[in-house]
């Protein structure tokens, strides 16, 4: 069950991260991808600056969409205009 919700997770916060970037999602793959990133990021960085939300479901998503925004903030910042 855990991968699921894992899967689940990363998909959601990919789609809202994508919404809050560029204004659209990207399509579930990449979403999920970009979610499954965003929560490893979002859990490293947020450690550094000793935040810790809890293991909530509510927590976790939030804390994938702090590191795949900041993914996707990376990432433009090497894309051609």
């Amino acid at each position: 069950m855990g991968i699921i919700i894992t899967i689940l997770i990363g998909a959601l916060a990919g789609f809202l991260a994508g919404r809050l970037m560029k204004g659209a999602g990207f399509g579930f793959i990449v979403n999920l991808i970009v979610g499954i990133l965003g929560g490893f990021i979002g859990g490293n960085l947020l450690s550094w600056l000793g935040v810790n939300w809890g293991s909530t479901i509510l927590g976790q998503i939030v804390t994938a969409v702090i590191g795949a925004v900041v993914l996707l903030w990376v990432v433009s910042l090497f894309k051609k205009k």
